[in-house]
């Protein structure tokens, strides 16, 4: 085998020469072109930085402007353990709970004269009936924040009713409907469940829950479903989802400031 041949190719000084011109000229080109492409495309972008930061926790959920009452930290506490359930359907009757405003506690006097002489202030009892009946008196309306003078007697005694703060209808549903009759009437004449209030008022309200109705006095509204959950917690009474999520955004809001 041969080995290869290598011809030297000289390079002469005026073929340098020509070559260094040459770059000298382009270099000098570039300095003349540049501004002019600069200001028809503009200078060339920065590349994008990496963002290395870690990412922070979403923002928390804001808190109550002060710590719940203690009336509402135990209704909080209460509330979590009262079951959520659907409603029965079976149908409703009043007189499944007994016969309205029985004497329950055997003292003489019927559930609803009770709650009066109770709730109202400056009454005048009936004479004759062991201070039992309420002929007058005032109520300062917890529901409206109104006061009422009550005077018993064919189209007044409805200006002041009793409300069933969970209305019976309401407690049917919620597990009252597998009760005795005894229970159930128990519960309708259950001072904690009654309070005296404005008629039209208590009308409106029917058979609703708390995430259907609250009293118009926002300054109630604490008391009324602080005692709403007293009486399911006493009586084991269920709740649905809505009901259960209104009444725990009333309690959250409970706090020492208001």
């Amino acid at each position: 085998m041969g080995s290869e041949n290598t011809e030297e190719i000289p390079v002469s000084k005026k073929s340098i020469a020509f070559v260094v011109l040459g770059v000298a000229a382009l270099f000098i080109a570039f300095r003349m072109v540049a501004p002019t492409l600069t200001a028809v495309v503009g200078p060339l972008a920065a590349p994008t930085p990496i963002d290395t930061a870690v990412p922070t926790s979403a923002p928390q959920a804001e808190q109550p402007a002060g710590p719940v009452t203690p009336e509402a930290e135990q209704a909080i506490a209460a509330l979590e353990q009262i079951p959520i359930a659907l409603p029965d359907q079976t149908p409703y009757d009043r007189r499944q709970f007994g016969q309205a405003w029985a004497d329950v506690d055997r003292n003489g006097c019927d559930t609803r004269n009770d709650v009066l002489r109770r709730d109202l202030v400056d009454t005048t009892l009936k004479p004759g009936t062991r201070d039992c009946v309420v002929l007058t008196g005032v109520l300062h309306d917890p529901y409206t924040g109104k006061t009422i003078d009550f005077t018993r007697g064919q189209g007044t005694s409805e200006l002041v009713q009793i409300d069933h703060v969970v209305p019976l209808a309401w407690a049917w549903r919620q597990a009252a409907a597998d009760w005795t009759e005894e229970k159930r009437q128990q519960l309708a004449n259950d001072p904690l469940n009654l309070l005296a209030v404005d008629g039209p008022t208590n009308t409106s309200k029917s058979d609703q829950g708390p995430a259907l109705w609250m009293p118009p006095s926002e300054g109630y509204h604490c008391s009324y479903v602080e005692r709403f959950v007293q009486v399911l917690d006493s009586y084991d009474l269920t709740v649905t989802t809505e009901d259960h999520a209104a009444l725990q955004s009333e309690l959250s809001s409970c706090t020492g400031g208001e």
